[in-house]
């Protein structure tokens, strides 16, 4: 026996003196080869480009790799004591090649007869991450060794141990630890505790092996490992140690609700930067903050889903999404619904499940983490005539079919369906055009359509107040009376067809003020009013809110929303209003930075001034005044209702047969424009949804978080209007001297007595421009496809 060990003594002694025979000779050949690492002195990694809220929160991230570059200084202890302990105990302590653990590390994989551990120290780590490949061959390891002994005796300690840190890569996409920490625990670097520096501290051995999220068995393992060498090496005490131990983590889950989803916002942002600075905004570390508030995103998404899920428990069921075979086999049947359910990823809060059993008293579904769900009760309602033995193919809920599952407001399990609807919200401040919260569809994943500034829909009657504000430079007040009565329109008229315009209800009231009109959305009066002013005017108008011309030609049909125009240019549009007749335009980057924070742009607010002024302030004063009234006592009430509060403006709009339906609406801080509808256009629901019921509680949903702190604003009357009895008139066009009614000396109907107009007598009607010839057409050649609505 001993002189088995003598042998294998000398045979250890023969090697090592091998191995550095062999790097002496390297040292004379490979030496003059080696590349200067004095450039390491100033290490700049590839790092992504980043975006931010106004708040600093992370929304968006795009580059060749995940990583955040951390000076030493600013690593936690505890991290670098993990490391160390674990990678290179002697780190502080060699020149860059640790003889101690090399012969170690010779004497183990001797003694245990295979290669049970290495020798490579951090140094040596850099050297082949930063300049050599991953390959195991003996040139390679001269290389590697010959490169640390030069990263020594050129860099310090500090300096070698922050590249690695901050280079390495940690499973995840992520390169260095900050990337890694923000990755696993969704936290920054600083904030790490010791339980979760050991976790990160066992990545670098084996990243996609010890990947906590992908397998949290081989991770703890390594993690109680990492512990046991911070004990053993005095980074830590006995009782710290215990404590890492019993800790908890907290691992970041794909599908977190705190996650800010702000995806169209920051591919804005990257196509915005790619144009400004090409294809090295990816790896150059720039950082863009934006306007966006990280809270009020939160609410807009949060919202919008909302909506859009209350929307599609209305609908019919549409069937499952796939129905597979399952085997009955436990250890069979895992594989079979992790294979079912990867082509159907979860989708935020609507969950993908397969269905184990089936019935019309409970649904029994497992999702791909395993856990088991039970739908029973309410959750199943929808679905009973799915659940039926007599259900089609098609439709039928059975074992094996891959389903949707959400909670319900109470918090119990319910089937849903994806929604095939999309939907879009934006919000900004009227006072400089910040952009506050920006959501461009249900799902960035399943469509990366933004449409917030990218679809061009009918607005309805959200598009009224914008007739009226035109009007009102014309001698017309919110108390001008104009008779709700049937109209026929020749295609002179109209530009197209002969036209037949209808109300929503397809009932007519009579005489009524402007105020009320705009109140309940009436047609017959928008277009009455529109006709006297005249369409040219009218387009000429809105151009001055930012509408394009060409979008919305000059005939009748474009007074009910008949011409095209995008979310985002509704709010810019009713921000006009909201600020006092000021045109500002909606902006995103207020600054971009470099990695270390240096100023590279910087946008600065505007600052309203008259050579930004769009309408009369007086105009946009009296048009606040009609839209509030609008909340108060019209379409919108719901919004009065939900909110209480009194500093509330805004606009329903529904286009005809309900394919689109808006609230476009504002209080002094704050627009918000709420759009729902489908890519190819047809009928919302089956009976029809209006602005009232799917895109309000949107807009409200989102004001309830982003108005809670803000105080009830006063509306102060401007120069240049006057009240009378009640009633908002521009000073040169008070009772007498503006338009007092339109369309009376035509034959009308009795209004019922809650709808006739109160107050004083009105004075005799004031003779406005002529208006186009009104021709009855024919019945057979009567289009009613413009038929719009509120």
């Amino acid at each position: 026996m001993k002189r088995l060990v003598v042998w294998g003594g000398g045979a250890v002694v023969a090697g090592v003196l091998l191995v550095l025979g062999a790097v002496g000779v390297a040292m004379v050949v490979i030496t003059p080869k080696l590349p200067d690492v004095s450039a390491l002195a100033d290490y700049r990694p590839k790092l992504p480009l980043r975006v931010y809220s106004s708040d600093e929160v992370l929304i968006g991230e795009f580059g060749e790799e995940r990583r955040d570059l951390v000076p030493i200084a600013e690593v936690p202890k505890v991290l670098k004591d993990a490391v160390v302990a674990v990678e290179d105990s002697r780190f502080y302590e060699h020149g860059g090649i640790d003889y101690f653990g090399l012969l170690r590390a010779v004497l183990t994989n001797i003694l245990h007869g295979a290669n049970r551990q290495g020798a490579s120290t951090i140094t040596q780590q850099v050297a082949r991450n930063v300049y050599l490949s991953s390959e195991k061959t003996m040139t390679r390891k001269a290389y590697e060794a010959l490169l640390a002994w030069k990263l020594e005796s050129t860099l310090s300690k500090d300096q070698i141990l922050e590249i690695y840190l901050n280079q390495i890569y940690l499973g995840n996409r992520s390169y260095g630890f900050a990337a890694a920490s923000e990755s696993y625990f969704g936290k920054p670097l600083k904030d790490i505790t010791t339980a979760e520096a050991a976790m990160l501290a066992g990545l670098p051995k084996a990243p996609g092996t010890n990947n906590p999220l992908v397998n949290p068995r081989r991770a703890r393992e390594r993690q109680l490992h990492v512990i046991g060498r911070m004990e053993d090496t005095g980074a830590i005490t006995a009782e710290q140690a215990t404590a890492a131990r019993e800790e908890k983590l907290h691992l970041r889950d794909a599908a977190d609700p705190a996650r800010v989803h702000a995806e169209y916002v920051a591919e804005s942002v990257r196509r915005e930067m790619l144009a400004q600075y090409g294809d090295s905004v990816y790896t150059r570390g720039l950082k863009v903050y934006t306007t966006l508030v990280a809270a009020d995103q939160a609410a807009a998404y949060k919202s919008l889903r909302r909506s859009v899920m209350d929307y599609e428990r209305r609908q019919p069921y549409r069937g499952p999404e796939q129905t597979v075979e399952l085997p009955t086999d436990q250890s069979a049947l895992d594989d079979a619904v992790d294979n079912a359910l990867a082509d159907h990823p979860d989708n935020g809060d609507v969950l993908a499940a397969v269905v184990l059993s089936a019935s019309p008293k409970e649904v029994v579904a497992v999702r791909a983490n395993g856990d088991t769900l039970q739908i029973n009760g309410e959750g199943l309602r929808p679905m009973l005539a799915s659940l039926s033995a007599k259900a089609p193919a098609n439709l039928a809920i059975r074992r094996g079919a891959i389903i949707r599952v959400t909670k319900g407001a109470k918090g119990a399990w319910e089937i849903t369906q994806l929604p095939e609807v999309e939907a879009a919200f934006v919000a900004l401040d009227p006072r400089d055009g910040a952009i506050k919260a920006l959501v461009g569809g249900f799902d960035y994943d399943k469509s990366k359509f933004n449409h917030v500034t990218q679809a061009w829909r009918q607005p309805g009657s959200t598009f009224k107040p914008f007739i009226y504000s035109a009007a009102l430079e014309k001698g017309f007040s919110p108390a001008t009376v104009v008779n709700d009565a049937p109209l026929v329109f020749d295609s002179a008229a109209t530009g197209g067809a002969p036209w037949e315009p209808k109300n929503f209800e397809g009932t007519y009231a009579g005489p009524m003020t402007i105020q009320r009109a705009l109140e309940k959305s009436v047609n017959m009066v928008t277009l009455r009013v529109l006709q006297a002013i005249g369409t040219e005017y009218a387009q000429d108008w809105i151009t001055r809110f930012g509408f394009d011309k060409d979008k919305h030609p000059a005939v009748l049909p474009m007074g009910l929303g008949a011409g095209s125009v995008t979310p985002m240019q509704m709010a810019a549009a009713y921000s006009v209003f909201a600020n006092g007749g000021y045109r500002v335009a909606p902006y995103l980057v207020t600054r971009v930075t470099d990695f270390k924070g240096k100023v590279e742009f910087e946008n600065k607010p505007p600052v309203l001034d008259e050579s930004m002024r769009a309408i009369p302030e007086r105009n946009a004063f009296v048009m606040r005044t009609l839209l509030n009234s609008v909340v108060k006592r019209g379409t919108a009430f719901k919004a009065w209702q939900t909110l209480k509060r009194d500093d509330l403006f805004g606009k329903t709009g529904t286009t005809n047969d309900s394919v689109d339906t808006w609230f476009a609406g504002f209080q002094p801080t704050m627009v918000g424009i709420a759009w729902v509808g489908y890519d190819a256009p047809r009928q919302l629901g089956v009976r029809g949804e209006t602005g009232g019921s799917l895109s309000l509680p949107m807009w409200t949903g989102y004001m309830e978080t982003a108005l809670k702190s803000v105080p009830v604003a006063s509306l102060k009357a401007p120069e240049g209007v006057i009240n009378v009895d009640g009633n908002w008139y521009y000073d040169d066009f008070t009772p007498g001297r503006g338009v007092a009614s339109l369309g009376l000396e035509a034959a009308m109907p009795t209004a019922p007595a809650e709808q006739q107009v109160g107050g004083p007598t009105m004075p005799a009607p004031v003779t406005v421009a002529p208006a186009p010839a009104v021709t009855p057409a024919a019945p057979e050649e009567r289009n009613r496809i413009l038929d719009w609505f509120r």
